[in-house]
C-alpha cells in the first residue's frame, strides 16, 4: 500500500526558512511525479512544485521561484521541498502527492496523497 508520509511543518516568522518532507513507501516511483501542494484555509488546494521521480526535471508555481526548491533523495525515498524567505501568504496545509499524469500542476493527476503538515508563517 502506498504512503505518503509529510513532516517539517511548523509556525514561523516571515522571512525565515523551513524544510518540509515527503517519505514515500509502498511501490517503486520510476516514473511518477511528486508534487508538493498547499491549501490555506477557504481556499482550493493550489500548486506549488514537482519533481519528476525520474530524471530530476523540476516545476514550479510562480509564487514560489526563486525561494523553493524541490528535491529528492531516491536512496530514502524522500522528497524535499525547502522554502526560503517565508511569507504570510505561505500559510497553509501542505500536501505531498504522487502520479503519473504530465500535467504536473493539476491535483486531479495525483493518484496519492499523504494527509499534510501545517506550515504557519506570521508576517
Amino acid at each position: 500500500q502506498v504512503q505518503l508520509v509529510e513532516s517539517g511543518g511548523g509556525l514561523v516568522q516571515a522571512g525565515d526558512s523551513l524544510r518540509l518532507s515527503c517519505a514515500a513507501s509502498g511501490r517503486t516511483f520510476g516514473g511518477y511525479v511528486m508534487g508538493w501542494f498547499r491549501q490555506a484555509p477557504g481556499k482550493e488546494r493550489e500548486f506549488v512544485a514537482a519533481i519528476f521521480w525520474t530524471g530530476g526535471n523540476t516545476f514550479y508555481a510562480d509564487s514560489v521561484k526563486g525561494r523553493f526548491t524541490i528535491s529528492r533523495d531516491n536512496a530514502k525515498n524522500t522528497v524535499y521541498l525547502q522554502m526560503n524567505s517565508l511569507k504570510a501568504e505561505d500559510t497553509g496545509l501542505y500536501y505531498c502527492a504522487s502520479g503519473r499524469d504530465s500535467n504536473v500542476t493539476n491535483p486531479r493527476g495525483y493518484r496519492y496523497w499523504g494527509l499534510g503538515t501545517q506550515v504557519t508563517v506570521s508576517s
